[in-house]
């Protein structure tokens, strides 16, 4: 054991040579037991008859176009329990950590750390015995400058070796967004963000086309992501068909957004599939509208606008003649709205189940803001991350599947009758599932297009590996 132990700060540069990674900011935390790495595209294989996992890291905080591509052979395969309370199995490799000019090996667990603050974690059994952290202080050890990691690493480069893939969006700065055009570029896909507005078709049985602002034709796409906001729903969806008739993949679908988009045509399409939802109204005369309270159960209820989205037009009249008054209200202005019954027992809260190509990836559970009665991480909702039941996940991946949607967010209600469905969104916003999991759903977005189209990445080389 060393007889003067290093002094570390909060956070440290690491290296780990064996990796090919010279340079790492970690967070140094000895509430943590393990350390991680941030690592994604893990792969397993044999060699010699040896277990060992290929893995990439982005070395760099918020650069996802540096990338490290590494392999280590496996010691351990273990369920680790992440700061967010989630528990998951990740793979556990031993490698030499150099700092402060010392040296000693240490285990490392690989997780998806894209969300988290840090790319690496050093925990209390790599520094047992070597460190003594000073809370207050922050690279005691030495720092690097952006000259520095481009001297390590280089200037990235755009690898458009894969697929040619087009989001179809409106906003590109929005969380969602951004994330999915890096999750493409990071694995090697030329990325195009198309803002809807700017589009336009050639409507032709022959040659049709979609044209961009300025008179660029933009037919050469391998997949178009669709992510189509409620409000150009209609044009969004024409654009889509559009791609479909030139033989080109959507995701999802333009049939599963329209679907998706009516409320009411939604929720009878999941009745007919056998899928419980809260009871719910719909009338079209004010003069319906106390027959349409009791169809509810009465007072209190909620009134939906059926062209509301991430919590707007959502409202709960906890009195008859608040719900009266509402709904007169809309009708008079001649809007579609539906009326719900108001399940007490939810308590504020609801499931986000995110599901991609029938299989719920990741699950939240999202908590209303004070003084609001639904749960919405737009006005101020929180989100942490929920084991759901065998049932809750039947529910959701039958519920993407009726309406057509290969990724979709699932929203449920825990009701003393059991999971209700609320709704079903065709474009579900990444940051609060990816902030609450560490899970990189954007990739598997992405994963989801490349299994589609056939497509698999080249990893360079290996005669000696062979792939589970």
């Amino acid at each position: 054991m060393p007889e003067n132990k290093l002094i570390v700060g909060s956070e440290e540069w690491c290296c780990f040579s064996s990796l090919g990674i010279p340079a790492i900011k970690a967070r140094v935390d000895s509430g943590a037991k393990t350390s991680s790495i941030h690592a994604f595209n893990i792969t397993s294989f044999k060699r010699a008859g040896t277990t060992w996992v290929s893995f990439e890291v982005h070395p760099i905080q918020k650069d996802r176009r540096t990338v490290v591509r590494c392999e280590a052979p496996v010691v351990d395969r273990r369920a680790v329990k992440s700061s967010s309370g989630d528990s998951e199995r990740r793979y556990v490799i031993k490698t030499l950590l150099s700092i402060g000019g010392n040296e000693w090996e240490i285990e490392l667990t690989l997780a998806n750390r894209d969300s988290m603050g840090y790319r690496m974690l050093l925990g209390r059994e790599a520094m047992n015995g070597r460190m003594l952290v000073d809370p207050e202080a922050r690279l005691n050890l030495g720092n690097f400058s952006e000259a520095d990691l481009i001297g390590y690493y280089g200037t990235p480069e755009s690898n458009q070796s894969g697929l040619k893939i087009a989001l179809l969006a409106s906003n590109p700065d929005l969380y969602s967004n951004q994330r999915l055009i890096e999750a493409g570029e990071e694995r090697g896909h030329d990325m195009t963000f198309l803002n809807m507005r700017y589009c336009y078709m050639r409507i032709d049985a022959t040659n049709p086309e979609v044209h961009y602002r300025g008179g660029t034709n933009i037919s050469e796409f391998d997949a178009v992501l669709t992510r189509i906001k409620p409000s150009m729903t209609f044009y969004g969806c024409a654009l889509t068909r559009q791609f479909e008739s030139m033989n080109i993949a959507t995701i999802n679908s333009s049939t599963a957004i329209a679907q998706s988009r009516d409320k009411l045509y939604s929720l009878q399409l999941l009745l007919k599939s056998g899928i419980d939802i809260p009871t719910t109204g719909f009338a079209n005369s004010p003069m319906d509208t106390s027959d349409l309270i009791d169809m509810v159960g009465g007072a209190p209820l909620v009134v939906k606008l059926l062209e509301g989205a991430q919590g707007r037009g959502v409202f709960l009249a906890e009195t008859r003649k608040a719900g009266e008054s509402v709904i007169n209200a809309f009708k008079s202005l001649h809007a579609n709205l539906l009326v719900q019954e108001f399940v007490k027992e939810a308590e504020g809260k609801d499931l986000r189940c995110f599901v991609i190509d029938g299989k719920v990836v990741a699950s939240i559970e999202r908590k209303a803001a004070p003084g609001e009665f639904r749960a919405n991480l737009h006005q101020g909702g929180s989100a942490s991350v929920v084991k759901i039941t065998p049932e809750e996940k039947r529910l959701a991946i039958k519920a993407a599947k009726t309406l057509g949607l290969s990724v979709a967010g699932v929203d449920i209600i825990r009701s003393s009758k059991g999971p209700l469905l609320l709704e079903v969104n065709s474009s579900p916003g990444l940051e609060g599932v990816e902030s609450a999991t560490g899970k990189d759903i954007a990739g598997m977005i992405i994963t989801s297009v490349e299994k589609r189209l056939g497509w698999r990445r080249e990893l360079g080389p290996n005669p000696d590996i062979v792939y589970e």
